[in-house]
């Protein structure tokens, strides 16, 4: 007879798992593929760990998005919460047909010039240095940049000023008041609107001018729906490529023998979808609440309960992924659910997966020979609970 099950995972999994979540996860697909968090006065979350469960939870039609449903639920900053990924259709179709044009392949392809200029330049600036942050010298501006470029944002606000702000709402430091970082965001998303309305730099042509004027012109946004549709794409746009860019090389650093298969005519493509897979700037998907009730493997998720959609844990399955644990720059097929799937389809995974095509082989041919300027575990991971990304990667040239 085979040994029971154990019936929680154990403390030191749980402890690492921002710093590294996967054995974590491997516990979870293998023992409870379907786990309850219960907190005392707070709605229970169950973590969904198998690709299989995932996959069909991302599409199923008794799961919402609409944070109103769970019972004392607030998510995000106060009055943020109108946007896209907080919403079920018809307003998902409405809102998401309002941005979708400015993020279709078509338009982002015409971007990768502007994209390896900027990485350049970025990189000019710490050439000759010994010592390099690949997030804070490279992978945070030059995303933070691309997405105010779509957006519109005036070039004084393209900052690292700006980005702390938009980073403060999700993780934020120790001792933060945290009405403080909600004013400093309603104040910036308040200039930020101001600037179209006025008449401010490519108020016409961009996205952030064009969101205006559906809601000035048409009515078909509301005031709060445009402030917080305009959080939403200035702070996901910038931090799940950031992220990408981070884990990506992070892996590269530590695998060398893929690394420089980076070299190779072709790869590259396959190369950011597998590092999408392999540590994907997405940990969990972003909640849904449960609708009505469902039994998945023997467990009931109770209407109003919340269900955590382990992308991270999905992506590393190894019923889906042969050696999932291995990174394989020329893994094919690679269905991995780092950008979901279904109607939530993360609508800026063009721009990450060009992001990530200029900047991986960028990095590895302007660095040259570098190191981890610390251990692995001694690197600091942000404390987010969807996100996965590092706060610094230094390296140091050898």
């Amino acid at each position: 007879m085979p040994a029971p099950s154990p019936s929680s995972p154990p403390p030191d999994l749980l402890a690492a798992r921002v710093r590294d979540p996967y054995p974590y996860f491997a516990w979870l697909r293998r023992h409870a593929p379907v786990r309850a968090e219960r907190r005392d006065g707070r709605p229970t979350v169950w973590q969904i760990s198998r690709h299989e469960d995932v996959l069909a939870l991302l599409t199923d039609e008794r799961l919402s998005k609409d944070p109103g449903r769970v019972p004392g639920y607030v998510a995000g900053p106060a009055g943020l919460n109108r946007h896209l990924v907080h919403s079920d259709p018809p307003d998902h179709t409405r809102l998401r047909t309002l941005v979708n044009t400015a993020f279709a392949p078509r338009r982002i392809a015409q971007l990768e010039p502007f994209i390896t200029d900027t990485a350049h330049l970025l990189l000019d600036r710490v050439e000759g240095h010994a010592h390099v942050d690949v997030i804070g010298d490279f992978a945070a501006p030059l995303t933070f940049r691309m997405i105010c470029a779509i957006l519109g944002v005036p070039g004084e606000l393209d900052n690292a000023r700006t980005r702390d702000t938009l980073m403060a709402t999700i993780a934020p430091a120790p001792g933060v008041d945290q009405a403080r970082v909600d004013d400093a965001l309603h104040a910036l998303l308040d200039r930020l609107v101001a600037t179209k309305r006025t008449g401010g730099e490519q108020s016409g042509v961009d996205l952030l001018g064009a969101l205006v004027r559906a809601g000035d012109e048409s009515g078909a946004m509301s005031e709060e729906e445009l402030r917080s549709t305009a959080y939403l794409l200035l702070l996901v746009g910038h931090d799940t490529t950031m992220n990408l860019i981070g884990n990506g090389t992070l892996a590269l650093l530590r695998n060398p023998a893929e690394a420089a298969r980076l070299a190779a005519p072709g790869l590259v493509t396959t190369a950011v979808e597998e590092l999408l897979r392999y540590d994907s700037p997405v940990r969990d998907a972003t909640f849904r609440c449960a609708a009505e009730s469902i039994t998945l493997h023997g467990q009931v998720i109770d209407e109003g309960d919340i269900v955590s959609l382990l992308i991270g844990s999905a992506n590393r399955d190894g019923l889906r992924f042969p050696e999932p644990d291995r990174l394989d720059l020329g893994r094919t097929p690679n269905d991995h659910l780092a950008f979901g799937y279904g109607p939530h389809f993360c609508i800026g995974a063009a721009l990450a997966r060009l992001e990530g095509a200029v900047a991986f082989p960028l990095l590895l041919r302007r660095l040259g020979s570098v190191a981890l300027a610390k251990p692995t575990e001694e690197l600091p991971w942000r404390p987010a609970r969807v996100m996965r990304g590092l706060a610094a990667l230094p390296v140091v040239r050898n």
